[in-house]
């Protein structure tokens, strides 16, 4: 099932872009069917339904999906402004019940391997046997993960959402950064499959950035 799974993760594939296009039956369309898996689903209400990530890649890692077909970043508009607001009340709320102890981020993959708009809410331990490869890293670590706030800004500014898909593909090949401040190098070392990543991927420290 893991090595299926690799296809599909962000960057694998050559044909990120998904969208409206995707044909009947194609994995990229695999959320929709995880929307109405019962172990999957978490909550719902009239404008979306929260589900656990199929492969979470921290302890909490949770998406949070429209009701409403949307296929991609690319699709939205100042009309969404509304729903995009109440995705990330609900992913603050999920969130602040998961755990207290653990930093989360909500947002969205630039351009992202399932068609249907999602937002990520993941826990930041990233603490989890799924996170296997570069790619998993630098997809929540670096500007290819949009801050859901960002995103909302940008709308409101001017009207869309803009994406540099030239450079995405990019930002999940560059080496591992660790953007955090020095202690978390050591949180890093005691975190079994975070140090197993970095031990793969880190040739030396100079790829670290210990910037507050």
């Amino acid at each position: 099932m893991a090595a299926k799974r690799k296809l599909h993760e962000p960057g694998n594939s050559s044909k990120n872009n998904v969208g409206p296009l995707a044909k009947k039956g194609h994995w990229s369309l695999g959320l929709k069917a995880s929307m109405d898996d019962p172990e999957l689903r978490v909550d719902r209400d009239e404008m979306v339904v929260i589900i656990k990530d199929k492969y979470p890649k921290a302890r909490f890692h949770f998406l949070i999906l429209p009701h409403e077909s949307i296929p991609n970043l690319k699709a939205l508009s100042r009309d969404h402004l509304p729903l995009l607001k109440h995705i990330e009340k609900r992913g603050v709320e999920l969130a602040e019940k998961s755990s207290k102890a653990l930093k989360f981020r909500f947002g969205y993959h630039a351009v992202p391997s399932m068609s249907h708009v999602h937002m990520h809410v993941i826990s930041q331990d990233f603490d989890s046997p799924c996170l296997k490869t570069k790619k998993h890293w630098n997809s929540f670590t670096t500007d290819y993960f949009l801050d859901s706030k960002d995103v909302i800004e940008q709308i409101e500014q001017s009207g869309k959402v803009a994406v540099d898909q030239s450079n995405a593909g990019q930002l999940l090949k560059n080496p591992l950064v660790k953007d955090f401040c020095q202690s978390t190098l050591h949180w890093c070392s005691v975190q079994p499959h975070v140090s197993q990543l970095f031990e793969q991927h880190l040739v030396s420290q100079e790829h670290f950035d210990f910037s507050v």
